[in-house]
């Protein structure tokens, strides 16, 4: 009976421990919290509260399945509830590798006991999804609005049962920028009337501004909206008693002395106790657009965000504050990392390149992740453009990612391995060259023409291999392998991350071929896991 009760002991222990992560815990498990709440790339967050629950979702550009559904009881503590957008329309062009294309900023409403999504694909217009569960099922896209340009749509019901959408414009595209705009909707929020008014031209003192985010309270309509640039800019607030404007305008959370550039581009959300707070994310380079939570109040009905350090009436972002007051306590949740491959699903971290295929793996019940060998790109050197690349954002500024790979390679030229991705990108490659493994570092740079480098392949004489990568501070990587996961070789050079397009690097996985024949092999994952 001992035994039995030192063993559930255990289990217990292991499996509280693996409710959140080991590199990453904004909790300080004191009553406060240290910013960034997550330290991922969840850019463009926008949060609504329904009850005691919390739900966050962010854009996906063309990581697929798209518009990650967070769930948080505290605001601080979140995890990866489901995702709203399965497969991204058009099809025929997201079936491809699409960097920097597809989901730019949504916004996410609660309305009459549905959830409403809004969100742009700049090269097509403004879709709109709903459900009755955050968790899904998740209606198809619907488009509101077609258009080139049209980006970050925010809904706003009116107490007299009007619709109406303000949105910015994608310069890349429209040939105009630094503009908001409010337009019509019908009663069921499926059509965005061409009635359009703009409320502000941003061009003189708050240049790009983008992102807004439709309010309204005590009679007044708000629109917070980011200005001055991604990584350089701070956040405005508009309010007018008319739908349409005139409005005024006040900048009310800039980076100021901190080291928290960019303070912008969130979600105003209150709790059930009557607290207000602001969510926003933060520009970090490599590890990408990080989430932050400010408290918020409200004098002479404008919003005060974060604290005013240096007293100019502008507020900075926090680093450490006391948590929301949600009326209970909640345990400490992150969104899920690791992956043992234990159950028949994939985790919730991983997202492809592009729209996923029926050919590209599959989950087990057998204890590991199966991925197929396929040839999804003519070239060796563009590995950039492969859709089934399986990839999770940077969890931590410093971590360590190991995995377990057994390859059963069937044909010549077939490889698999474990990748860091970015505008450059490097990885460990495993190939079957003439009937032998051979393993090397490979290193490239995402741009018009792809440069790619190699280090030296060292034959590897067993087919299950154990391969590593440590990044520290600055996206500094160094990547390792091991045949018995006790003794790790260092392999390569040290690479620093960089950036996807409008994204974080990424880490994952790979399984490619060079041709096209009827039978690939694969790699058997057991496991991946992320530690400090």
């Amino acid at each position: 009976m001992k035994n039995i009760k030192v063993i559930f002991i255990l289990l217990s222990v292991f499996s509280l421990q693996n409710n959140f992560a080991q590199v990453w815990v904004p909790d300080n498990g004191d009553g406060t919290y240290t910013n960034p709440i997550i330290h991922a790339d969840y850019s463009d967050p926008d949060v609504v509260r329904v009850g005691d629950d919390f739900y966050m979702t962010a854009s996906s550009f063309n990581c697929i399945p798209g518009l990650p559904i967070l769930h948080s009881k505290d605001l601080v503590n979140w995890k990866i509830l489901s995702y709203a957008l399965q497969k991204q329309p058009p099809f025929e062009t997201f079936n491809k590798v699409q960097h920097g294309n597809g989901v730019w900023a949504p916004s996410i409403n609660f309305h009459d006991n549905e959830f409403y999504i809004y969100y742009p694909d700049p090269d097509f217009g403004i879709y709109m999804i709903k459900a009755k569960k955050a968790e899904g099922p998740w209606s198809e896209p619907l488009l509101v609005k077609a258009g080139t340009g049209l980006i970050d749509p925010s809904p706003l019901w009116d107490d007299d049962g009007k619709v109406y959408l303000v949105h910015a414009f994608a310069g890349s595209r429209a040939q105009i920028k630094s503009l908001l705009v409010v337009c019509s909707m019908n009663a069921e929020g499926t059509i965005a009337n061409n009635d359009e008014v703009m409320v502000i031209d941003g061009h003189e003192s708050e240049g790009t501004i983008e992102g807004p985010k439709f309010y309204k309270r005590n009679n007044y309509y708000y629109i917070f909206a980011p200005a001055g640039g991604v990584s350089t800019g701070w956040q405005t607030v508009l309010r007018s008693k008319n739908v349409y404007g005139p409005y005024e305008k006040k900048k009310v959370l800039e980076q100021g002395k901190t080291a928290i550039n960019g303070p912008h581009q969130g979600a105003w959300v209150q709790t059930q106790t009557g607290e207000d707070w602001f969510i926003h994310f933060q520009d970090k380079g490599a590890y990408g657009r990080i989430v932050h939570l400010e408290p918020m109040k409200w004098e002479n009905d404008w919003p005060v965000m974060g604290q005013d350090f240096d007293k100019n009436g502008i507020g900075e972002p926090v680093t450490t504050f006391k948590k929301p007051n949600t009326g209970k306590k909640y345990p400490i949740e992150t969104p899920a990392e690791s992956d043992e491959f234990n159950e028949p699903k994939l985790g919730l971290q991983w997202q492809w390149q592009a729209n996923a295929q029926i050919n590209w793996g599959f989950p087990t019940s057998l204890g590991y992740l199966n991925l197929f060998c396929l040839p999804t790109i003519k070239e060796n050197n563009k590995i950039l453009d492969a859709p089934n690349l399986l990839l999770q954002k940077f969890p931590a500024e410093e971590f360590t990612v190991s995995a377990k790979l057994t390859f059963n390679t069937r044909l010549n030229g077939e490889s698999t391995g474990l990748i860091i991705m970015g505008l450059d990108y490097s990885y460990l490659n495993l190939k079957n060259d003439n009937g032998k493994l051979y393993l090397n570092q490979k290193t490239g740079t995402f741009d018009k023409k792809v440069s790619e480098t190699e280090s030296a392949p060292l034959l590897i004489a067993n087919n299950t291999i154990y391969l590593r990568v440590k990044i520290k501070k600055g996206g500094i990587c160094s990547f390792f392998y091991s045949v018995d996961d006790k003794k790790y070789q260092p392999i390569g050079s040290d690479f620093t991350a960089k950036e996807g397009k409008w994204i974080g690097a990424k880490v994952g996985l790979f399984a490619l071929s060079q041709k096209v024949t009827n039978d690939s092999g694969n790699v058997a994952v057991d496991w991946f896991r992320v530690t400090k």
